[in-house]
């Protein structure tokens, strides 16, 4: 199987975003269950540029007509997942900040 430019292309950009997240990872930029999300989104993108033909292979099996429609379908269905934690996560730092604020409140002399 020869290799084509955008395999090259996407073999890189995974390459760069694994090394980008361990760094920020590393410089306490970005905490490590974000990290470790963002380290499964590069793997598969260096997945898909060893094997360009898994795309097609599983869309196959699962009956998908168009299979690059799969891998369009699946990047929705992180993003979605990703903003849904996300809003999770900042509901419950909100949470954390009013109820500290409460405790503040009635700790300070009037």
């Amino acid at each position: 199987m020869e290799m084509k430019s955008y395999h090259l292309t996407i073999l890189v950009i995974g390459f760069g975003l694994a090394i980008g997240i361990l760094y920020l990872v590393r410089r306490d930029h970005i905490y490590i269950r974000q990290g470790f999300f963002w380290i499964v989104i590069a793997a598969l993108s260096l997945a898909l540029a060893i094997w360009p033909g898994m795309i097609d292979v599983v869309g196959t099996l699962l009956g998908i007509a168009y299979p690059p429609a799969l891998f369009l379908l699946l990047a929705i269905v992180v993003l979605v997942v990703k903003a849904l934690l996300s809003d999770i996560e900042l509901t419950r730092v909100r949470r954390d900040l009013r109820r500290l604020n409460q405790r503040i409140a009635l700790i300070e002399p009037e």
